[in-house]
């Protein structure tokens, strides 16, 4: 079933009814099972003006858990209860090829994981294919700087900020760890002057590269069109991107992923390792693409928990609020 997303306006802010912004009966209820979440608040990513908005674009469209056809960037704060808040936040990037976002299964269902270790979550609704790049990275960061920007209100450490992604996702999610100071992921607006790395990155079967074999090819389309000029190719392809600034990193795989090859964070890896960045990488013998936070697919249906003890070690997991307002 297709239906149209809508949301009205008030005081600066899009309030969504929370069926809406969940998308599904199934993430409604795992939000509703995780009992530390406060509210869901939409906050729009360009409250003065979406940079080079699509004109008469249509509306957005939900389907089967997936949002599609995004003209209006939006992040939706999924908080816990200020009594297990940890101080940690995480920006999440659902995959989809930069076709579609899958709202639900690495959206709103990882939000309400998340808000049960006390970490505040952040679901970005990101352009796509309609834009290419580089709108998404202009979403991306756009998200970080408001989180960082507005870290007091929701009561979050301005240096425990990270980005989490999957599949497409998890590529943009390493743009943000690596292409934080581009050109092009500015527009000129005065937030641009807070800074956009994230402080972590988890990356989820991601897509890394846009070139040679373990490319996925209907993301570098999407991305960057059907003939992109190599230097973009290059640039895109975050594995070469990678430096000593680039964040502490998890990553997680399986060696029977069909989509998108478990040499993407392989390359990611081995180039985080060649710079000095600390990371760790859960590569599985098998585990198919696009199973979210699913049971029943053997060693790597645990990676959250792998996670959850990354995040530990960091002393991510640690409470560290800064003073109420």
């Amino acid at each position: 079933m297709r239906y149209r997303l809508r949301a009205r306006q008030a005081g600066g802010f899009i309030l969504v009814p929370l069926a809406l912004v969940l998308g599904g009966a199934l993430a409604a209820a795992s939000l509703a099972q995780s009992g530390g979440i406060a509210r869901a608040e939409t906050i729009p990513l360009w409250p003065e003006g979406v940079p080079g908005a699509i004109a008469n674009a249509g509306a957005e469209e939900l389907a089967d858990g997936r949002i599609s056809n995004v003209h209006t960037p939006t992040l939706t704060a999924y908080l816990p209860a200020e009594t297990k808040g940890t101080g940690t936040a995480a920006i999440i990037c659902p995959g989809g090829a930069y076709r579609r976002l899958a709202i639900d299964k690495e959206g709103t269902a990882v939000a309400a994981r998340l808000n049960t270790l006390g970490v505040a979550a952040f679901v970005l609704k990101y352009r796509l294919k309609e834009y290419g790049h580089p709108a998404p990275l202009r979403d991306v960061l756009r998200a970080v700087r408001i989180v960082r920007s507005q870290a007091a209100r929701w009561r979050i450490d301005p240096e425990r900020i990270g980005v989490v992604g999957f599949s497409a996702g998890g590529h943009l999610a390493s743009t943000a760890g690596t292409l934080y100071d581009a050109p092009e992921g500015r527009t000129g607006a005065a937030l641009d002057r807070v800074n956009a790395r994230p402080d972590f990155l988890v990356l989820v079967y991601p897509v890394i590269t846009m070139s040679g074999p373990y490319a996925h090819a209907g993301s570098r389309e999407s991305l960057l069109g059907a003939t992109p000029p190599p230097a973009l190719v290059e640039h895109l392809s975050t594995d070469l991107q990678v430096t000593a600034r680039t964040p502490p990193t998890f990553l997680v795989h399986g060696g029977t992923d069909q989509a998108v090859p478990a040499e993407n964070s392989l390359l990611f890896y081995t180039a985080l390792r060649r710079a000095g960045v600390p990371a760790e990488l859960h590569l599985y013998q098998d585990g198919p693409h696009g199973i979210g936070l699913e049971p029943g697919h053997g060693p790597i249906s645990d990676w959250f928990t792998r996670c959850t003890e990354w995040l530990a070690v960091r002393g991510l997991l640690a409470p560290r609020q800064p003073p109420a307002r």
